[in-house]
């Protein structure tokens, strides 16, 4: 018999529910129940999440669920992205909407942070990269600013856990969510004492860590009356933080493998038993994130696809490109007419993205791309480079963790542009397999049927995920092109930090 399980997948831009059927015969079935928007609210300056706007629709798709689904689902579950949080005061009623990690109010909090607290204690302490964004700096940045919001604050829960709060009852933080906040210890397993003294802020407004499978509570029965559920349905703490949810799905046999999960961004890296916590890895600016079954997700954060979706944005406005379009014409174009690096601070946020492009390759002696296909070819060509470029750090830094990468696993977005990962397959030397597209939802699937028995553990979750969906493999193809460019893109790198 088939049992199902509901996942909720949310986006900074978008959330969706998705319904997984997974039979005796271990294939997997997702169905798309309801797909919603997301997206930032500017109040007075600014930049808040709309979690009860969120919860709202969270709240219509199992309704839809359970009116065209006779099978109520086994479990639910939610994974989000990272970082961002909200306070409860001692009612346990929301303090406020949470703000988004793209707010103002960090400015300077980072740095001032850092002059309290070493980058490299603050690094050792965490195995977390140094990065405004973190949760760490967004509690100093209240601190710093005296918020009222600290004086009533009662508890601290992450984006899942504040639905898990609001579908149960109950207040948990999930291990993947907890390790990138730059405040668990994973040395220790635990809330790291010396940053919260550092802070001021009290160590009590943290939860008890869980880890992925743990079954939270069950749903609320005013949730079930409202939604036409079956009572006593578990929530379940999947890998909550999105991109460990992806890793979870990587259809990959053995550890010999680096995976790429492709989207907006591109995140890099390998699988470990333990973080990789030392003085080169602080160097290459290496992150130590949780990941399903005990492992950590040993990883670098690269600028994506962002590049590409920002130049279609400004050509858009004249005419009509389709992603497919492009690649297309990108493979047409000519090779290695420019090289970038696509974490160069000319493309953090420009106006115009193909007028920084011309920029970057002005200053740095280069031609300029003519039309979108080549500007197209050399995005792709150079998040290729950026590819084997952080694959080199890997294999430099893991001293045994994963072996060799004799394969790479491209997840996501980014999984679906063949042309980019036939260059990823040529600029590495390595064999790249690509797919699933939704690899997050089917690892936030598939931990579920683990904390219900129904799949034995993460080996288990990489063979449903590769037996279930379709996995297209590049060979790479030799062309003495892709050393003269990375010799080129080295340069660069070494000028960017100089």
């Amino acid at each position: 018999m088939k049992k199902s399980y509901l996942a909720f997948d949310l986006g900074a831009e978008s959330g969706r529910a998705v319904l997984g059927e997974l039979g005796p015969n271990k294939r997997l079935t997702l169905t798309e129940i309801h797909r919603f928007p997301n997206s930032n609210i500017n109040i007075h300056g600014h930049l808040h999440w709309d979690v009860l706007g969120l919860y709202r629709e969270m709240l219509h798709s199992m309704s839809i669920c359970a009116s065209k689904h006779t099978n109520s689902p086994q479990s639910i579950a939610i994974d989000t992205w990272g970082v961002d949080f909200a306070l409860l005061d001692k009612k346990g009623n929301l303090i406020s909407s949470p703000f988004t990690y793209r707010d103002k109010r960090t400015d300077g909090a980072m740095e001032a942070f850092l002059n309290k607290m070493p980058r490299e204690k603050l690094y050792g302490l965490t195995g977390i990269q140094v990065i405004f964004i973190n949760t760490v700096f967004q509690l100093y940045s209240m601190a710093r600013d005296k918020s009222p919001q600290l004086e009533i604050a009662a508890d601290l829960l992450f984006i899942p856990d504040i639905f898990n709060y609001f579908f149960t009852g109950v207040k948990a933080s999930e291990f993947t969510f907890a390790t990138t906040s730059q405040l668990y210890n994973p040395a220790t397993g635990s809330w790291e004492r010396e940053i919260f003294k550092t802070l001021g802020i009290p160590k009590s407004l943290m939860q008890n860590i869980v880890m992925p499978g743990t079954a939270l509570g069950t749903l609320t029965d005013g949730i079930c009356a409202a939604t036409g559920l079956k009572p006593g349905i578990p929530v379940v703490a999947a890998a909550s933080h999105d991109t460990a949810s992806a890793v979870a799905a990587v259809p990959a046999q053995g550890s010999n493998f680096a995976y790429i999960s492709s989207g907006t961004w591109s995140l890099l890296g390998i699988e470990s038993k333990k973080p990789v916590i030392n003085e080169k890895t602080l160097r290459y600016n290496i992150t130590n994130e949780g990941g399903a079954g005990g492992t950590f997700r040993v990883l670098k954060n690269i600028t994506g696809l962002w590049l590409l979706q920002r130049c279609r944005n400004s050509w858009l406005k004249k005419k009509e490109y389709s992603y497919a379009g492009l690649s297309a014409a990108a493979e047409k174009a000519p090779a290695f007419k420019a090289v970038l690096d696509p974490d160069s601070r000319y493309f953090v946020d420009p106006d115009n993205m193909p007028g920084a492009i011309a920029n970057f390759c002005r200053e740095t002696g280069q031609q300029c791309p003519g039309n979108p296909g080549e500007f197209t070819r050399i995005i792709y060509e150079s998040l290729a480079l950026a590819y084997r470029f952080a694959l080199e750090q890997m294999e430099e830094i893991s001293s045994g963790a994963s072996g060799t990468i004799e394969h790479i696993h491209i997840i996501g977005g980014g999984s679906q542009s063949a042309l980019l990962c036939q260059f990823t397959a040529d600029a590495s030397g390595i064999l790249v397999h690509a797919g699933p597209v939704e690899a997050t939802a089917i690892g936030n699937i598939l931990v579920q049927a683990m904390a219900s028995g129904q799949v034995s553990g993460l080996d288990e979750i990489r063979d449903v995920s590769r037996n279930s969906f379709p996995v297209k493999t590049y060979k790479p193809k030799h062309d003495p092109g892709w050393d003269k460019a990375y010799e080129m893109f080295k340069e660069l790198k070494k000028h960017e930090h100089d």
